[in-house]
């Protein structure tokens, strides 16, 4: 009896312990969960490849290649380099290899055949227009004869409203082109299509530089006069001057009044050229923050006009005239930098 109670004890104790004891199946890992791999770093904000800017060789393109080098620098961080560009050659090249990266004034008329392949080719691409607020080309009167005449506010409204031209006694300028200039041809023949070419003394200066003085001459005299002008330019944003309305752009009277032999003009406002930020296709899918940016950076007119006179004044460089827009405009520059935020 002793025997068989201490052999059931034992029994217990084996039983118990058996309980205890992990088994072989409790012996084994429990696998640990692996981790989500890591999502791969966004891409730089700037691509991989260089930018470069081309700086064209007058004084608005200058500027809006410094402009532009330093927004992309200080607001996107990008390394960007300026180097010396030419319209036909410019555009060639990015067509080719997609530098420089930007172009930052594109004359797409101008160089219409090279830009055409790279466009069918997807290697560039148009940003915003370069400009804004405003027409390439146009008939202006000074502010102060504005001011006395609010009337004279169109090409159109200019026979009716003659008498306003009458002070200066005698027949009123109209200073146009230098005669071997496109424009000279263009003018004469809108004048014969306002009825105003025998009302008009008509003054074609010999060159560029005439036909400034003329304008500035007239202006301190405070002559009641018309003129022929473009911009961007310095000239505009010198003195008090308003474009007149030119009415719509008729493309068939239009070629008409650039023939010396239209026989019968008509108005029409002057041509638009198209002029644009050109961009190297792979900033759009590498760099897709830039590529908005140059789809949103439109200068004013007015403003290039200013820069362009100040830096006329003071001499100073392209560096210069940037430095000011940027210190002086980020109402401006502020949307083309858009979600990224102003820096």
């Amino acid at each position: 009896m002793r025997y068989t109670v201490a052999s059931l004890v034992l029994a217990l104790l084996v039983s118990v312990l058996s309980f205890a004891t992990p088994g072989p199946a409790q012996d084994a890992q429990v696998p640990l969960p692996v981790p989500a791999p890591e999502p791969p770093p966004p891409p730089p904000r700037c691509g991989t490849r260089p930018i470069t800017i081309a700086r064209m060789q007058w004084p608005s393109a200058e500027i809006l290649a410094e402009i532009h080098a330093r927004l992309l620098q200080s607001q996107f961080d990008c390394s960007v380099r300026v180097v010396p560009g030419d319209l036909a050659a410019t555009a060639s090249s990015m067509s080719s290899n997609g530098r420089p990266t930007i172009a930052p004034e594109l004359w797409l008329t101008r160089v219409s055949d090279i830009w055409n392949a790279a466009v069918d080719a997807q290697s560039v691409r148009a940003g915003a227009s370069t400009f804004s607020g405003g027409d390439f080309e146009g008939w202006y009167i000074p502010g102060y004869l504005a001011d006395a005449h609010p009337e004279l506010a169109s090409a159109a409204a200019l026979k009716p409203n003659w008498a306003a031209f009458s002070a200066g006694g005698g027949k009123p300028r109209f200073i146009s082109c230098p005669p071997d200039w496109s424009c000279a041809v263009l003018n004469r023949n809108l004048l014969k299509a306002y009825g105003l070419l025998d009302q008009v003394d008509l003054v074609e200066p010999a060159n560029r530089l005439a036909l400034d003085r003329a304008i500035a001459q007239a202006v301190s005299r405070r002559e009641p006069f018309m003129f022929y002008y473009w911009q961007p330019n310095a000239l505009l944003a010198q003195f008090d001057f308003r474009a007149l309305d030119m009415g719509a752009y008729k493309p068939d009277d239009f070629k008409c009044l650039g023939k010396r032999d239209c026989a019968d003009p008509q108005p029409s406002a002057f041509a638009n050229e198209p002029v644009v930020i050109a961009f190297a296709d792979w900033l759009a899918s590498e760099a897709p923050e830039v590529a908005g940016y140059l789809q949103r950076a439109s200068v004013p007119f007015s403003r290039m006009n200013e820069l362009w006179s100040a830096q006329s004044d003071s001499a100073s460089d392209p560096v210069a005239a940037a430095n000011r827009f940027i210190s002086e405009h980020p109402e401006i520059w502020g949307s083309w930098v858009g979600g990224a935020g102003i820096k």
